[in-house]
């Protein structure tokens, strides 16, 4: 195979940790990695919404990622991350433990979800990929901004 093959199964994450789990979200859908500050709190949004800031003149909405997961997000002694992405129009941030390197994975060796995976985290992952001693579980951006069918769910 050769090197231009390789180059185009390639698929670019960028890692993140919530909660002791690794997770990926492509690359291409990711639009900047922020420190949220001024956070105004929604009065009767679902709880998974931590709350809404302007970043550089554009009002976003914060995803505490670790509630819409079912995780318990770690204190790590530094600031609070975001992950920054975009749908529909709308600008979201995911509230994150910390954000690690971005990784170019080969895109055969993702792998389905195991079958014993949290219903909560099947929900939005679209696979994993086994590194050197831990998974890392893609995130689909689409499925983990749809609040509105989780929240009726719950």
């Amino acid at each position: 195979m050769s090197s231009e093959n390789t180059d185009r199964n390639l698929n670019e994450y960028v890692t993140a940790m919530v909660g002791g789990q690794l997770f990926g979200l492509p690359i291409r859908g990711v639009q900047d990695v922020f420190i949220p500050e001024r956070l105004t709190k929604v009065p009767l949004a679902p709880p998974e919404i931590a709350g809404v800031l302007n970043l550089r003149g554009r009002i976003v909405t914060l995803i505490d990622l670790g509630f819409r997961l079912g995780l318990v997000r770690e204190d790590n002694g530094g600031p609070v991350m975001a992950i920054g992405v975009e749908m529909h129009g709308e600008s979201y941030g995911l509230l994150i433990d910390s954000v690690g390197e971005v990784l170019k994975l080969d895109g055969a060796l993702l792998e389905r979800n195991p079958i014993n995976l949290d219903p909560r985290l099947a929900s939005v992952s679209s696979g994993i990929f086994r590194l050197d001693g831990q998974l890392l579980m893609v995130i689909d951006v689409d499925r983990i901004l749809d609040i509105s069918t989780h929240a009726a769910a719950a």
